[in-house]
């Protein structure tokens, strides 16, 4: 049938391979019966009563299938081990078929309703396939070379006849709520943003999102489909990323910021302390380029087969290399090839860690990569705007959990880390930096940091009056160690921009701050951390360079083997930026060594000297008091 062939690629995404799931062991008739028995048993009382939002009609169907298939199975064990070969074959298929069918079940169960109505006719697809696969079951048994009860052989004749009868089934009602689903999508993808009343409609009263629990739910489960199945998730990355802003900006448009602040507080002990790991994202090393190991953003592919970034092999080619950089083979010729699925791939790695992908124009004059859906930044937009409007007027309890979904929100993408400080945060959050609440504080400078890796929101955090020492008081004073690792991480992305050195270095108490937490701070000490983060290691290196100016800061990198191992890699295969200031914070170290061990070489010299050693064994006249 053509819906099969239409749905079996997405059965193959969705979910793995039964054979990969179930072991290969050949059972024996009596265990195979057995086992089948078992398992019609556990789908029909797990999901008789099964009362889902969507693919009501399909589940209930497939369900009183299987309740069929457990009768039949229970009379072909009443009546022993006499089956004939082709009996034993249809089992083992059925087996296969009766565990993608509780997968099936199971998958739905599980899911959220939003994922059910986005997927809806996916699903309806694969429900139509098993019903399929069970019709061809009972077609091709020999139920007239086992001797069965008349009424099961009636039941099976009627299953048999239901199936054959039906059709691919999609609710009606249930495709108009996803086509307005996807009309939300459009309004945002063409920068109109929906009233309150259009969104309470939808999604309070149609979808039953009654909370700001649900929306959390709703959204924490997207997000894992887009980190569990990657590239082969369907629809798109994008698109998901869209529906995920949506429902944050409806849930915190419909219920506000004062609902949803609960349950801030200890559970939260810990996140924080992750938040550059999690900000400073990997780059997988096939994405990277060989020669800057850089994320490569127009991969091309050489003569030797190497693939290299375009702008870079271009640079090695005109200083008059014809060798390939990493085999070292004479290039037959300097033609460089798109190499377009790698590039494809990259841009879904990007869109899926909300990275932006700056790729050039492509040899058809589009643009071929997309850092975020227009709808996800519309979205996003209007979810800022909320926050910050809390974070300014808000309750103490409401301006914390808005510095903490603002931190959220500037984790990923160009796009919100410029629309928040476009909507003011960053005086609202400067003024939260001195909170007397530990977690208040904590959120505001890692959010802070997050806002920094934009380049144009660190002029607006430097320019910000007292906003440089607030994050050096936080450094310096910061309740937490998580919160004074990421006031130094902020300061080492604001030392990205050169002129921002010295005014960071000018700040009193910054040098010693920094240097205190390389010696004494946790293991994830942030700027030592940071040189082995591909996304933030040049800024690391800057802000390491700027402590070894002062012979505190000196002592304490110098002291540190993994910050100079750190350096010392970064100068033999980082990028130009990095390298630069790998060299520039490795000659501070050998300076400052030098000098030291010069003030030594003369100490020593000079108490070689005799009149030193007789200067040492005169009586230093002592003044007594006059009595």
């Amino acid at each position: 049938m053509a819906s099969a062939a239409i749905f079996s690629s997405l059965r193959r995404r969705i979910f793995p391979s039964v054979h990969a799931l179930v072991a290969p062991v050949e059972l024996t008739n009596s265990a195979l019966l057995k086992t089948l028995t078992g398992l019609t048993s556990e789908l029909t009382s797990s999901f008789s009563g099964l009362d889902l939002m969507f693919q009501r009609k399909n589940s209930r169907s497939l369900v009183r299938k299987i309740e069929v298939i457990h009768v039949f199975l229970e009379s072909l064990s009443d009546l022993g081990l006499n089956l004939p070969s082709s009996a034993i074959l249809c089992l083992r298929e059925m087996d296969i078929v009766l565990f993608r069918c509780k997968m099936l079940l199971d998958y739905c169960a599980r899911s959220s309703g939003l994922w059910l109505l986005i997927q809806y006719l996916s699903l309806s697809g694969q429900f139509h396939d098993l019903n399929l696969e069970i019709l061809t079951l009972f077609d091709v048994f020999p139920l007239r070379e086992v001797e069965l009860s008349d009424d099961v052989i009636e039941q099976v004749e009627l299953l048999r006849k239901q199936c054959r009868r039906a059709k691919y089934f999609v609710d009606v009602q249930d495709e108009i709520l996803r086509f307005e689903l996807f009309s939300l999508l459009n309004e945002f993808e063409h920068g109109r943003v929906p009233s309150r009343v259009e969104f309470f409609y939808f999604f309070v009263e149609k979808l039953q999102i009654t909370d700001a629990e649900c929306f959390k739910s709703e959204i924490e489960f997207l997000e894992e489909q887009i980190v569990n199945h990657g590239l082969d998730v369907e629809p798109s990355a994008s698109v998901l990323n869209g529906f995920i802003a949506i429902c944050r900006y409806c849930r915190f448009l419909l219920f506000g910021i004062e609902n949803v602040e609960l349950g801030l507080g200890n559970d939260k002990k810990g996140e924080i302390s992750q938040e550059t790991e999690d900000t400073f994202v990997l780059v997988p090393i096939d994405f990277t380029c060989p020669i800057t190991l850089d994320l490569m953003m127009d991969p091309v592919i050489i003569s030797t087969g190497q693939t290299y970034d375009r702008s870079s092999i271009e640079r090695w080619m005109e200083d008059g290399n014809f060798t390939c950089p990493k085999t070292g083979q004479v290039l037959i010729h300097t033609q460089l090839v798109p190499n377009r699925a790698l590039r494809n791939l990259i841009m879904h790695w990007c869109i899926a860690y909300g990275i932006a992908y700056n790729s050039p124009v492509d040899s058809s004059g589009k643009f071929s990569g997309s850092s975020a859906s227009k709808a996800a930044i519309e979205a996003n937009k209007a979810t800022a705007q909320l926050l910050v409007e809390q974070l300014a007027n808000g309750s103490p309890g409401a301006k914390t959990f808005a510095a903490h979904e603002i931190r959220l929100l500037a984790k990923t993408g160009k796009e919100n880390r410029a629309y928040i400080a476009d909507a003011g945060a960053i005086p609202h959050l400067k003024a939260l930096l001195s909170s007397v609440d530990a977690f208040a504080q904590e959120n505001s400078v890692t959010a802070m940091l997050n806002l920094s890796i934009y380049d144009k929101n660190k002029i607006r955090i430097m320019d910000e009056a007292g906003c440089l020492g607030s994050v050096v008081e936080v450094l310096r004073f910061g309740h937490t160690t998580e919160a004074r690792e990421n006031a130094a991480a902020t300061l080492f992305s604001l030392s990205a921009v050169h002129d921002y050195k010295k005014r960071i270095a000018q700040e009193d108490g910054a040098v010693e701050a920094l240097a205190w937490l390389l010696m004494e701070g946790t293991e994830r000490a942030a700027l030592v951390r940071a040189l082995w983060y591909d996304t933030v290691s040049e800024e690391a290196a800057g802000a390491l360079a700027i402590l070894l100016r002062q012979p505190v800061g000196a002592e304490a990198v110098g002291n540190e083997e993994t910050a100079v191992v750190g350096l010392i890699d970064m100068m033999r295969g980082g990028s130009p930026k990095g390298k630069e200031n790998a060299v520039a914070a490795l000659l501070e170290l050998c300076r400052v060594r030098r000098e030291q061990e010069e003030k030594q070489h003369h100490l020593l010299e000079f108490s070689r000297d005799p009149s030193f050693a007789e200067g040492l064994a005169v009586p230093v006249p002592i003044s007594l008091p006059v009595v």
